[in-house]
């Protein structure tokens, strides 16, 4: 199944929902109907010989009650101590007609015939999925995840699209034109309205689509196409050592939310059962040395910190020393974000990665770009600066829930074909998540398809 058949197939489905669980209610109750039918007819009279029969046996079990009384009463009463009697004092005999008589404690424990016979209510346990089956109970939580972290996107599209379609009855020039500038004006990207633009004018003639609705579909469509074509041979995983230490660079200008995707991804890991590190090479700021450690703390992951305004280079040196020595898994660094400057920026960096280097020569197995997605362009801009000034492998995407400018990853992937490696779903802890790009497309565009 295609990229956008899979779109097609998300929205189709949660328009037919509600009806299905009309359908279900329905079917629900006439199978209530039936079985209460069935419960009415299946009753049997009882016969008079299986009457009499039980009237005699009851008569039989009644005078054999009566002798075993008589015989007891014959017999002398024991002895009871006067502690242990069970007639009451004078006190609870002039209460006893007004006040209930308390129950004698005994044990607790019940009969083995009682537990045999009593039905306990016991907790159900736990259901034990197969691991294809608790692959795809999660791979539908993260599309929701992606559903409800695109929605201002979607929602700020579908307005552009109905603003276009209402301002014109006719395909003509002047559509096209105005068709760059709304795709342009939701991030898509300069390169890919243009792109896409040109592609739309020979698929309507091939098809002649006239309808506003068909139009918006072949858009939706021809987005989708030219997102799949550009991520031909793309890796969107983090690039993990699975012998050794995996080292992570985290480069990205202050406020991006680079420091907290640092702690969220180390808690992550550190939930997956590997042995992390931090390192605070943020030496510039000493507010982001601080709000490392809160997270180190958080998440119980150990930071290597040093002082504000120190050598970050020096920080980074510790960190590897430890990591080496103490057989850490994962070491993250976070480093200093500032374009002011690029000179002193690059060659802070090649200092950094200088010293990774001297004991794991092909560390950093990851650069990656920190990028705050409610920036929209700018977003882009930054990405073209940084992959100018080092050697990024990757992009983490933050605040994609509190933007309607999601439309950027597609500018960012055709124009700089950077791979977006995580993006940031909601501002809880486990919000994190490893990009998918299809399940990023399904939750772009499934709510702007339309009924034609």
């Amino acid at each position: 199944m295609g990229l956008f058949d899979r779109i097609k197939k998300a929205f189709t489905g949660e328009q037919n929902e509600e009806a299905e669980k009309q359908e279900e209610i329905v079917e629900d109750k006439d199978h209530s109907d039936a079985d209460t039918d069935t419960e009415d007819l299946t009753e049997t009279p009882v016969s008079e010989d299986a009457a009499d029969e039980a009237d005699e046996k009851s008569a039989e079990v009644i005078e054999e009650s009566l002798e075993q009384t008589a015989e007891t009463l014959d017999s002398p009463a024991e002895e009871v101590p006067a502690h242990e009697t069970d007639e009451p004092s004078e006190d609870l005999a002039e209460t006893s007609e007004e006040t209930p008589v308390e129950q004698v404690e005994v044990n607790d424990e019940p009969l083995e015939s009682e537990v045999a016979e009593t039905p306990t209510e016991v907790e159900p346990e736990p259901e034990i999925l197969e691991p294809a089956e608790e692959a795809a109970e999660a791979e539908e939580t993260v599309q929701e995840k992606y559903d409800k972290g695109l929605e201002k996107t979607r929602k700020s599209f579908g307005e552009r699209m109905n603003e276009l379609f209402a301002r014109f009855r006719r395909v003509d020039e002047d559509f096209f034109e105005d068709l760059e500038e709304t795709l342009i004006g939701a991030d898509v990207g300069f390169d890919t309205a243009i792109k896409l633009t040109e592609s739309l004018r020979q698929e309507v003639k091939l098809k002649n689509v006239k309808k506003p609705a068909q139009i918006q579909n072949v858009i939706i469509e021809k987005l989708v196409e030219i997102y799949e074509a550009e991520g031909i041979n793309e890796n969107n995983k983090i690039n993990l050592q699975t012998d050794g230490l995996s080292v992570i660079l985290f480069v990205g200008v202050n406020g991006t939310g680079k420091t907290t995707s640092i702690g969220k991804l180390a808690n992550q890991y550190k939930n997956e059962g590997k042995k992390v590190l931090l390192a605070a090479a943020d030496t510039f700021r000493a507010g982001a040395i601080d709000q490392l450690v809160v997270w180190g703390q958080r998440s119980g992951v150990e930071v290597v910190r040093g002082n504000a305004g120190g050598d970050p280079a020096a920080v980074v040196f510790d960190a590897v020393d430890k990591a080496k020595k103490e057989n850490y898994d994962i070491l993250l660094i976070d480093t200093a974000g500032r374009l002011q400057n690029k000179v002193n920026l690059m060659n802070e960096l090649e200092k950094i990665k200088r010293v990774i280097q001297r004991e794991f020569p092909t560390a950093p197995h990851e650069v990656l770009l920190v990028v705050d997605a409610t920036t929209g362009q700018n977003a882009l801009v930054q990405a073209r600066q940084f992959k100018e000034t080092t050697d990024v492998t990757g992009l983490v995407l933050t605040k994609l829930d509190g933007t309607a400018k999601g439309g950027i990853v597609l500018a960012i992937r055709n124009e700089l074909h950077l791979p977006v490696k995580l993006v940031g779903l909601g501002e809880g802890l486990n919000d994190l998540e490893a990009f998918d790009p299809n399940d990023f497309a399904v939750g772009l565009f499934k709510g702007l398809l339309q009924e034609e």
